[in-house]
């Protein structure tokens, strides 16, 4: 199984890429006035407005360093039933792929409930990784928001195509 690789602060994180739609350069998103911590702002994909969220800001408080290796990652988020939405994380150093099966990773042993997105852990001769698993990652209010309320996304989109270009 292939997985992306990527650090919030200095610890490795991975993610399934079946779920990765595209890894993008991080791109400027418009911002959403009294959104909550860790959500960036939205961005048009193909079109279609797109919420984005910091993992460095939603996890540690801190936003992602704008680096060069700072990736928007666009993935397929799973909703309620079998809905499916588009999400982009925001990534530091986000450019890494690794082959590894599922069963390489082992279990922690810690259960944080403040963080049931924190999956197994395997290590590499570089140190742990950790597979994030995106389908707990936004609480339920966060959910709502982004995906609960088309026309919020809507008027972001429509900001967007307002703004010049260059």
């Amino acid at each position: 199984m292939l997985f992306l690789v990527f650090q919030i602060g200095r610890n490795r994180y991975a993610l399934d890429s079946r779920r990765v739609v595209q890894v993008l350069p991080l791109l400027k998103l418009k911002c959403l006035p009294h959104a909550p911590k860790g959500v960036a702002g939205v961005f048009m994909y193909h079109g279609a407005p797109v919420p984005a969220v910091d993992l460095s800001e939603l996890t540690l408080g801190e936003p992602a360093a704008e680096l060069l290796s700072t990736r928007l990652i666009v993935l397929d988020y799973p909703g309620s039933g079998d809905q499916v939405h588009l999400l982009g994380l925001i990534a530091e150093k986000a450019t890494e792929v690794i082959r590894r099966e599922p069963r390489d990773f082992v279990d922690s042993g810690f259960n944080i409930k403040a963080a049931p997105y924190l999956g197994p852990v395997l290590v590499d001769s570089r140190g742990p990784i950790q597979w994030l698993r995106e389908q707990h990652l936004l609480s339920q209010s966060i959910q709502q928001l982004l995906f609960g309320s088309p026309a919020l996304l809507d008027s972001a989109a429509a900001a967007i195509q307002e703004l010049p270009s260059g």
